[in-house]
């Protein structure tokens, strides 16, 4: 049989048994065997077996890489003394020595006498339930100490010193709006009331299957990486089966053993579900205690079902609170740009609006007053501002109800989209009808300004379709969503050649129509950057 060894951190913070016939895979996901949480290991880093003699460690194509002896290597069998190193994190091989025979059970009449390992491990497992609104469990809390108070036994008493704490960890929780301080004032509390060694809550991330560690810490001074270490065997059995667990002895709780509790030197740990209003897992929190057995009792096991509830009440509202200040940001950002049904489904899906884009097929459109600025010289810049605020509204408007974006003012000008950020397959059809109304809606605008005194005004537009990057550009605080590339300056320059009431489109757009208008080919344009002339076609409308 070959050699069991065992893989012992340079840091001296964890170490992982190899088992003969054991094959272990090392990664950052929580459901590897060895889940290792630093930046350097990738989700599926490398797998280790026991072989005579060593260690086999395989490479499972790691961005970081896997190293013998500071070599990189994809195969390689590490020999006792040497060092292992998965990204970042080395370990040294150590030989574990063989134990002892075990003694033969006592046999009665030729039959084997059942024989129960000594200090066997006391397994707890309750169900929990949903939590309820955030005053909820104040109000309850509040009645349970009132009660316990006014009797007289000590277990009574002891109960309601408990019930005290949750309802003064309650009211702190309330307070806190910030997801992630509240995460640290949740992990904190744990600590003073708990005897544990390290506290982790994982929550589950939009579109996730499995709870991402959000924070870990360890009371004992260990590093962060061996403090986010929550065995997956608890995790999947309190997330799927919706219960609270407690382990006394995780070296005979036959449900963990041989996984990856055994790997991380857990005694005694405790698990419980944070429940949404709805009765979805928020997430879970886990303690443990890496240097003693029995280290929880029941009582203990209720009081983090009791805690577990009260967090993921805080827990739910602050991820509420989160969304509606997403959503807030993106409709102050993003309202003046977009149809108010548009604006409307990107604020109910805010996690996606974020800075940066990805390149994405896009109708580009541009109108342009022609003779502006010369015919501004001689207007009132009162005329002017009340000229192009009209102007600005009507064809807005026009845009919004084609299902267009508007991307920008630039001067007189407008730039729109199509197809970015939400696509349809008739973009092109809604730029082209765009188009058409607003050069129909300029006659009664025109006689209006005409019949008021003011001049009237013609405008040429562009339209092209191409690839372009999509995304939202600037800050945190302040994003704008527009496109860049080649297809954005080849419509400015159909604009730029569009006369007065033309629209002059380009033949990637054309050929896109589903319902094309009567066009003719004009001659084609030089655009910079592009080696041959671009077809453009003027529209019949």
């Amino acid at each position: 049989m070959p050699d069991a060894f065992k893989l012992v951190s340079t840091a001296g913070d964890q170490s992982i048994d190899v088992k003969p016939g054991q094959t272990l895979v090392v990664g950052r996901a929580v459901t590897s065997d060895v889940p290792i949480f630093d930046p350097t290991i990738s989700r599926q880093h490398a797998q280790v077996t026991a072989r005579d003699g060593g260690v086999a460690v395989k490479d499972l194509g790691s961005s970081n890489g896997t190293f013998l002896n500071g070599s990189r290597v994809t195969e390689c069998t590490a020999a006792p003394n040497d060092v292992i190193t998965f990204g970042k994190v080395a370990f040294y091989v150590r030989p574990v020595a063989a134990p002892a025979p075990a003694p033969k059970p006592p046999t009665s009449a030729g039959f084997a006498v059942p024989h129960k390992p000594a200090g066997a491990t006391i397994v707890r497992q309750l169900p929990v339930r949903e939590s309820g609104s955030l005053s909820s469990p104040l109000k309850a809390l509040e009645e349970e100490v009132a009660k316990a108070t006014a009797e007289p036994d000590a277990a009574t008493a002891r109960n309601a010193k408990k019930l005290e704490l949750l309802l003064e960890i309650s009211k702190a929780l309330s307070r806190q709006q910030d997801v992630d301080k509240l995460l640290e004032s949740v992990v904190d509390f744990t600590f003073q009331v708990m005897d544990v060694d390290r506290v982790s809550i994982l929550l589950h991330e939009p579109g996730g299957t499995d709870p991402i560690p959000r924070i870990s810490k360890s009371r004992l001074g260990e590093g962060s990486a061996s403090a986010r270490h929550v065995p997956k065997s608890i995790v999947g059995q309190v997330v799927n089966e919706r219960v609270a667990i407690l382990t006394d002895n995780a070296a005979e709780d036959e449900r963990f053993k041989g996984k990856s509790i055994m790997l991380q030197s857990v005694r005694s740990a405790m698990g419980a579900p944070l429940m949404s209003s709805d009765g979805t897992v928020l997430g879970l929190i886990y303690v443990d205690n890496l240097t003693s057995t029995h280290a929880f009792t029941a009582e203990d096991l209720e009081f983090l079902i009791a805690f577990s509830g009260v967090a993921a009440v805080a827990i739910e509202n602050g991820q509420l609170g989160d969304r509606l200040r997403r959503e807030a940001m993106v409709l102050s950002n993003f309202q003046r740009y977009f149809a108010p049904d548009l604006a409307k489904q990107i604020a109910e899906h805010s996690e996606e609006v974020k800075l940066g884009g990805a390149k994405r097929p896009v109708v580009i459109f541009f109108s342009d007053i022609r003779g502006f600025t010369s015919m501004s010289e001689n207007m009132a810049p009162e005329s002017v501002a009340t000229l192009l605020g009209e102007y600005f509204n009507e064809m807005v408007e026009i845009v919004f109800r084609h299902g267009g974006t508007l991307d920008k003012f630039i001067g007189d000008a407008i730039m729109a989209l199509w197809g970015a950020p939400l696509a349809s397959d008739n973009d092109a059809d809604k730029a082209m009808a765009a188009a058409i109304d607003m050069q129909r809606a300029l006659v009664p605008l025109n006689e209006h300004w005409k019949a008021t005194g003011k001049p009237e005004i013609a405008i040429g537009i562009g339209i092209n379709f191409g690839e372009v990057f999509a995304g939202n550009i600037g800050s945190e605080q302040r994003m704008e969503y527009t496109v860049l590339g080649d297809a954005v300056n080849t419509a400015s320059r159909l604009c730029s050649n569009a006369g007065r009431g033309e629209i002059m489109v380009s033949e990637p757009l054309f050929k896109r129509l589903k319902n094309p208008p009567p066009v003719e080919a004009r001659d084609p344009i030089k655009v910079k950057g592009k080696s041959k002339p671009v077809p453009i076609y003027h529209v019949k409308y």
